[in-house]
């Protein structure tokens, strides 16, 4: 089911047929507007059961239907949950305008958009080879955040997990934009990205230029200070260098080097699924 719900999550989100109104991040918002306020996140407690119960609800619905209508109902659980947590239309709506700023040579259209591919961090970019390289790096971050590691979680925790990393997510950079810190939830996500980075930040290592990469995965590796998007970023740029003879723009070089090596690395994602689905490890 996993690898099954992958693939159609991939399709629905690549062709942009859901609309703004089901992104998960729409609905969460919706969620939180409806059964608590922002006073009432201040609190531990609540703060803990607004990120506990999405995917508590998920993981009793599907306890609830198991075998129903020979599983049918389960894998409608899995296509779905795996469709609205892989649909980011803002992120690629961005990127797309950065594209084309870049290709008619708007260089400050450049700058203004590549700050909005994360609004949580400012890339202060001092060159366009700089600001090629930084907004390279945010893709390859974007990729992890948005598709690698709920990719992971769908894979081995199920629905229910995909949905709690993404809620998990949500608040975190929800707090991070109103710059009003939530209780446990910047903690909560660290500890939810350490592994999964570092498996993704590894298929980077596999991807591209091993010998280059690896250095660098195996010095941040293990280093539990060593944040998600730090291995992320690092391991990605030293596994794919930008192309000398490159006749795009200087200031999407990198970030067209950086994006290839992140669809490379999917594509691993997905081969290695595929295995583990024949062999049984994963349903």
């Amino acid at each position: 089911m996993a690898l099954f719900s992958l693939l159609i999550a991939i399709m629905v989100e690549r062709l942009k047929l859901l609309p703004a109104a089901w992104q998960f991040e729409s609905i969460l918002a919706l969620y939180t507007k409806q059964l608590f306020g922002h006073k009432q996140l201040k609190s531990d407690v609540m703060m803990a059961l607004a990120l506990i119960f999405p995917a508590l609800a998920v993981q009793v619905l599907s306890w609830a239907v198991m075998g129903m209508m020979f599983g049918f109902v389960s894998l409608l659980i899995w296509v779905v949950v795996a469709i609205l947590c892989f649909s980011h239309l803002s992120q690629r709506k961005v990127f797309k305008q950065y594209m084309q700023a870049a290709c008619r040579g708007d260089r400050q259209a450049c700058y203004h958009f590549a700050d909005s591919l994360d609004p949580y961090e400012s890339l202060e970019a001092v060159s366009e080879k700089d600001l090629g390289a930084k907004v390279g790096q945010t893709v390859a971050w974007i990729n992890y955040r948005f598709y690698g590691v709920v990719a992971l979680f769908l894979i081995f925790l199920g629905p229910a997990g995909a949905v709690f990393y993404c809620t998990v997510r949500y608040f975190a950079d929800t707090a991070k934009l109103k710059d009003e810190p939530l209780p446990m939830v910047a903690k909560l996500l660290t500890i939810l990205d350490w592994l999964p980075s570092r498996l993704f930040a590894f298929g980077y290592v596999l991807s591209g230029q091993f010998s280059s990469a690896n250095g660098v995965w195996r010095r941040h590796a293990l280093n539990w200070r060593t944040s998600a998007k730090t291995i992320i970023t690092q391991v990605a740029s030293a596994a794919e260098p930008t192309s000398e003879t490159s006749n795009a723009p200087v200031c999407v070089q990198s970030t067209l080097s950086l994006l290839l090596l992140s669809k490379r690395n999917f594509i691993l994602l997905v081969t290695v699924l595929s295995l583990l689905t024949i062999f049984g490890v994963v349903a």
